[in-house]
C-alpha cells in the first residue's frame, strides 16, 4: 500500500510510451497528466533512441532503455504496461521481479496459460496489480449494473447483443497487421469481445457455460494506402450462445469490421422491463453509449441519461468525449486501491479468469461442444 507521506504522489513509469503514436499517448498520458495523485516519471520504449525521443517530447527525464532499468528505478512505484500483448510476459515479469506494483493492458496475458501464469507470479510477488479492463469503468456501464441491481426489469430473463469489432474487416490501419494474427493474442476475441463480455459479467453475472461459433469470413484483408494483401488468420466472426449463473440466457456476437446497420446493441430482457445500449462500435471500453429503457406499462422505451454522480473525477471533465476518460477513472480507482487497501479494480487473478472465459470459447468453438465453466 501506497501512503501518504511528504510526497503522496503515486510516481508511474510506462512501458510502450512512443513519441510516434500508440494507446499509451493517445488514452494514459492524458489521463494521468490530468490527475493529481500521479507522477509520471519514467518511460521505457522499443529501443533506447524510441525512448529519448519519447523523453524528450513529453518532457521526462527517466527515459530508460528497458522495462527491466524502468522497473528497477526507484522513482517508479507503478509500473504501466502499454506494449503489444506478446510482450507483456517480459515486461510484467520483469516489474514484478523489482517489487513494484503493475497495470497491465488487456488481455493480460498471450492465451490462457500465460495469463494463469502472470497471475501466480504476482501472488508470489505479494503486490497490488492491475488489469486495463476500463469498460467497467464507464459511466453508461456503472448506470447500467446500478439499474438491474435495483431491480428496474425485475428477474433477468436473458441478454443479446450484437457489436462490430471495427477492425478485423476489409482494411486494416498501417502498422495493424499483427492483429490478424492469432498468435499474437490481439484479436477481436481478445480486445474487443474480452473488453465487452467482462463489462456484461459486471452487470449481469459470469457464465457458467458457452457453445460458440467463430469463422475467419475474410482469410485476406488489404492494407489501408497500400493496398497490400495480408492474411488474416484471426476469426472475424465470434458467436457465442451460453447461460449466467442466475439462469439467464445470453447471446454475444462480434462481426469484424462496421455494419451499416448497427455497430453495437446490447438487450437485457426481464419479468418486469427492459433495457437497450446502443454505441458507435463494438469496443465498449472506448464507445459513446446512450441507455434507454421501458418497464411496466411503458409502452415505448425512453432514454435513461447517465447522472452526474457517475462522472465523479472532476479532475476529467474536459476527457469525458475521450477514449482516456474511462482509463482516466480506471486511475483514479487504481490511487484509492493502493492507498486504502480496497479493490475496485481487477487485478491479474480476475483477468486470468477472464482469459479461462476465452479459453473456453475457443474450445467450444474447435469442439462444437458446450462447455463448463
Amino acid at each position: 500500500m501506497i501512503e501518504n507521506t511528504g510526497n503522496p504522489a503515486v510516481g508511474v513509469g510506462i512501458v510502450g510510451l512512443s513519441a510516434r503514436s500508440g494507446w499509451a499517448p493517445h488514452a494514459h498520458l492524458p489521463a494521468l497528466t490530468r490527475l493529481t495523485g500521479y507522477a509520471l516519471r519514467a518511460l521505457a520504449a522499443s529501443t533506447p533512441e524510441s525512448a529519448r525521443a519519447a523523453g524528450e517530447k513529453y518532457g521526462i527525464d527517466r527515459a530508460h532503455a528497458s522495462a527491466a532499468e524502468l522497473a528497477a528505478d526507484p522513482a517508479v512505484d507503478l509500473v504501466v504496461v502499454s506494449v503489444r500483448v506478446p510482450r507483456h510476459r517480459e515486461v510484467i515479469l520483469a516489474a514484478l521481479a523489482a517489487g513494484k506494483h503493475v497495470l497491465s493492458e488487456w488481455p493480460l496475458g498471450n492465451g490462457v496459460v500465460e495469463a494463469e501464469e502472470l497471475a501466480a507470479a504476482a501472488a508470489r510477488a505479494g503486490v497490488r496489480t492491475f488489469t486495463g479492463l476500463q469498460a467497467r469503468s464507464a459511466p453508461a456501464v456503472r448506470h447500467l449494473r446500478d439499474l438491474v441491481a435495483d431491480g428496474y426489469v425485475g428477474e433477468v430473463l436473458s441478454t443479446s447483443l450484437v457489436a462490430s469489432g471495427r477492425r478485423w474487416g476489409p482494411t486494416f490501419e498501417p502498422g495493424g497487421a499483427y492483429l490478424l494474427d492469432k498468435d499474437n493474442g490481439g484479436t477481436m476475441l481478445t480486445i474487443p469481445f474480452g473488453h465487452t463480455v467482462d463489462a456484461l459479467a459486471l452487470v449481469l453475472g459470469e457464465f457458467t457455460e458457452v457453445s460458440a461459433t467463430t469463422a475467419i469470413r475474410r482469410p485476406a484483408v488489404r492494407e489501408e494506402g497500400s493496398g497490400r494483401a495480408v492474411p488474416m488468420t484471426a476469426p472475424d466472426q465470434v458467436a457465442v450462445s451460453g447461460r449466467l449463473a442466475s439462469g439467464a440466457v445470453a447471446s454475444v456476437h462480434f462481426r469484424g469490421g462496421l455494419s451499416r446497420g448497427t455497430d453495437f446493441h446490447w438487450e437485457i430482457n426481464g419479468t418486469d422491463g427492459d433495457l437497450v445500449v446502443t454505441g458507435d462500435h463494438g469496443h465498449l471500453q472506448q464507445a459513446r453509449l446512450t441507455v434507454r429503457g421501458a418497464r411496466g406499462t411503458d409502452a415505448d422505451l425512453a432514454e435513461l441519461p447517465v447522472p452526474e454522480r457517475y462522472f465523479d473525477v472532476p479532475e476529467l471533465d474536459d476527457l469525458r468525449a475521450e477514449p482516456a476518460y474511462n482509463v482516466g477513472i480506471q486511475y483514479a480507482r487504481i490511487e484509492h486501491d493502493l492507498r486504502e487497501g480496497t479493490a475496485a479494480v481487477p487485478d491479474f487473478a480476475h483477468a486470468a479468469r477472464r482469459q479461462r472465459l476465452l479459453d473456453a470459447v475457443e474450445r467450444a468453438a474447435a469442439t462444437g461442444t458446450r462447455v463448463t465453466l
